[in-house]
């Protein structure tokens, strides 16, 4: 038997997040904000989608300073190396990091997430084939993303990134993608 106290997500809590969804997207963003987005609430969500596998998540994985495991697990699934289906745990500074250009942003529609983890054998394969793989790339850390959006342009991608002033954001215009990192503050563009 469990005490319904012992908890680390109460039932409440859970409730209050649900409600506050709608609050959070309209919740105030300031450019300059240092880490998460300032004035957001108290719930985190990410919203991505994958071509390569079909899938989508979409999910609350932090509530009142807490995350919830269960959508981390979701999250580092989803994440995983597609290609050897090579799972990770996955940074949370940059789901953070993800979360918070997404609210940046201001739209409904998912990231497509075109690379999250990636194994040494990926990455090397990768590597192979194009000049812009890093050797010690963030991926194989579990602690970068590749996304895009129909809606919205890279450099208007990478403007809310960088202005979360948290890790590495790298501009691909001609593959029409970002790269974003847990990594270092640094940016770059190919």
């Amino acid at each position: 038997m469990t005490d319904q106290n012992s908890s680390a997500v109460s039932r409440r809590s859970l409730l209050g997040a649900f409600a506050g969804i709608t609050m959070v997207s309209a919740a105030p963003t300031y450019a300059g904000t240092f880490g998460y987005v300032k004035g957001a609430g108290n719930i985190r969500r990410i919203h991505l989608r994958s071509d390569r596998t079909g899938e989508t998540v979409d999910t609350i994985y932090w509530i009142d300073g807490q995350y919830i495991n269960p959508a981390l697990k979701e999250i580092n699934y989803f994440m995983r190396d597609w290609r050897e289906n090579s799972v990770a745990t996955m940074d949370k500074g940059l789901i953070n990091v993800i979360a918070a250009t997404h609210a940046r942003l201001r739209t409904s529609e998912p990231f497509t997430l075109l690379s999250g983890y990636r194994t040494s054998r990926t990455n090397n394969m990768l590597r192979r084939r194009s000049r812009g793989v890093a050797s010690k790339s963030y991926h194989v850390r579990a602690q970068a993303s590749d996304v895009r959006l129909k809606s919205r342009s890279v450099s208007s991608i990478a403007r809310a990134a960088v202005a979360g002033r948290n890790g590495g954001v790298g501009k691909y215009h001609r593959s029409g993608f970002v790269h974003v990192d847990s990594g270092p503050i640094r940016t770059w563009s190919s």
